[in-house]
């Protein structure tokens, strides 16, 4: 499987000469690194050049390195049935940096493109209607970001006397607890039925 894949970066290398920052052949799985600008042209070469066939987008998703300059990943998923393969391609940017969308080679990143943008806050240029998908009208920032509170910065509740949904600042009814992690399990004061056959003593021969 390696050679395979290793072939394949071969080929793509020889036919866009220079756009792979980085790649790397892991579990069986082919991983390229190529720059914002050049993702549109490789995922059409990879869709039409029959060496390649990858015609189905599995996925496009974000991951965010918050330590980082270039704190996001776009990552794609691609398939190709004829080879019966699969690709992930990956391009780096920061908050205020947007990458081309694909939507015009691969019309079904429409909404993983959304998504990103919504979680995240990934910009993408040349989306027909980049908006949010997954959060509500108004919602305050990208979910996904690791520095995203946990308790997000509003609630939402049903007003009975107001006969509607409203959105009112976090209120945490008590304080967090605190959990000591290092000491260790005291567990019960009684045995479970089955665990007086584990505490016995062990027979004499």
């Amino acid at each position: 499987m390696d050679e395979t894949l290793s072939q394949l970066l071969e080929t793509i290398a020889a036919a866009k000469p220079g756009v792979i920052v980085a790649s790397k052949i892991a579990y069986g799985e082919l991983t390229v690194t190529v720059p914002g600008a050049e993702i549109v042209g490789l995922v059409t070469l990879l869709r039409d050049d029959p060496r390649f066939g990858f015609v189905s987008l599995i996925d496009v998703c974000g991951v965010d390195y918050p330590e980082r300059e270039k704190r996001f990943d776009v990552v794609y998923h691609l398939l190709s049935p004829t080879r019966n393969a699969r690709i992930r391609l990956k391009v780096e940017t920061d908050e205020f940096t947007p990458v081309p969308s694909i939507t015009g080679v691969l019309e079904g990143a429409d909404w993983f493109e959304r998504e990103a943008y919504d979680l995240y806050g990934i910009l993408f240029t040349g989306h027909p209607d980049l908006r949010r998908l997954l959060t509500d009208y108004g919602f305050e920032g990208h979910p996904l970001r690791k520095d995203f509170p946990l308790t997000g910065y509003v609630e939402v509740r049903y007003d009975d006397e107001q006969k509607r949904v409203v959105y009112e600042p976090v209120r945490l009814n008590q304080e967090f607890r605190d959990f000591d992690f290092l000491s260790p399990w005291e567990g019960t004061d009684y045995v479970l039925p089955g665990d007086e056959k584990a505490k016995s003593e062990p027979k004499a021969n």
